[in-house]
């Protein structure tokens, strides 16, 4: 029985579970679901997922939600092309990784897309937006920083899979909103190639967005 993958186009959570998926080799079937109308409050869902959060898997007959714990349940699970290093210390670091992206990096960037992508053009507020940038400029030199290669863990993984969708998001901004957001010239120069590395990946624009195509 394939494993069902539930997700939301565009969310962070979502696109790092699916590039891991990707990455493994794994034999899936996607599902997407919308927010307007809001398919993640149906009864069927809702059995998967309780709590009514994308993503969320059904492997064999077994649900899984959260994005850290089906990477690593897949990882576990399926162990062929590891999504983290075996080295424990390594191993230590990526997870570390794993949690500042979903902490400090999301963090610094929610007031900057918020500013931006999820303020009307007539609404938007110059000075808001300059000073969210600064403090996200300064996350994103950090990131630059801790990046040792060509990948964050050594080869391509799963901290680059939690990290790139926020990235991306960045240039999202940029297409709906030319001017206001990132384009990879704005990002540090390390962080601009390693995004590059990301979308030369194979199976990437498998996972893309779909409602990013149009």
């Amino acid at each position: 029985m394939a494993l069902t993958f539930y997700y939301g186009s565009g969310s962070p959570y979502a696109w790092k579970v699916w590039l891991a998926l990707e990455h493994k080799g794994i034999t899936y079937e996607a599902k997407r679901l919308t927010f307007e109308p809001d398919q993640t409050k149906t009864p069927e869902f809702l059995k998967v997922n309780p709590r009514g959060r994308v993503p969320a898997i059904v492997d064999d007959g077994f649900a899984l939600s959260e994005s850290n714990a089906i990477a690593e349940y897949l990882d576990e699970r399926y162990p062929e092309k590891p999504l983290l290093p075996k080295d424990v210390r390594a191993r230590g670091v990526a997870r570390r990784l794993i949690a500042e992206a979903g902490g400090d990096l999301e963090k610094a960037l929610e007031p900057f897309i918020d500013a931006t992508l999820y303020t009307k053009a007539e609404e938007r507020d110059a000075k808001k937006i300059a000073e969210a940038r600064a403090k996200l400029d300064v996350e994103l030199a950090r990131w630059a920083e801790a990046l040792p290669g060509d990948f964050f863990a050594g080869g391509v993984g799963l901290v680059d899979y939690t990290l790139f969708p926020w990235i991306r998001l960045l240039g999202r901004v940029e297409e709906r909103a030319p001017g206001l957001g990132y384009k990879p010239a704005d990002l540090p120069p390390k962080l601009a190639a390693w995004q590059a590395r990301i979308e030369a990946l194979p199976y990437y624009d498998r996972t893309y967005p779909p409602h990013w195509r149009g």
